[in-house]
């Protein structure tokens, strides 16, 4: 069991799932969606693209129970990045996280 993560908004995985399936934009628009591969990556990414949001959330996406294929491939910014290829079916995620905001403005993952 690999698990790779995926950021989104709380409203939108709140729709999906109900629906079953999650389509993040980048799928339209890029094609793929994004995802990292461990925690500190994620926050990274986090912190560098969605500083300006609040209700973040981190979804926990086992890749043997995905039904659309995962990419490793490389990003502009050189790191090696999980890309999911289609839609995420909703029981391949195995645990949602909050991500919260320290006083300062950074992500963090609050401990389980």
């Amino acid at each position: 069991m690999a698990i790779i993560y995926h950021l989104t908004q709380s409203g939108d995985w709140e729709s999906a799932s109900q629906s079953g399936e999650y389509l993040a934009e980048s799928l339209e628009t890029e094609g793929f969606m994004h995802c990292s591969e461990s925690e500190d990556q994620m926050i990274q990414v986090a912190n560098r693209l969605y500083s300006d949001q609040r209700e973040m959330l981190v979804l926990d996406v086992d890749t043997a129970r995905m039904v659309s294929p995962v990419k490793y491939e490389a990003a502009r910014s050189g790191g090696i990045f999980p890309h999911i290829y289609g839609p995420l079916n909703t029981d391949a995620v195995t645990r949602t996280r909050p991500l919260r905001k320290e006083p300062g403005g950074s992500f963090y993952l609050p401990p389980d």
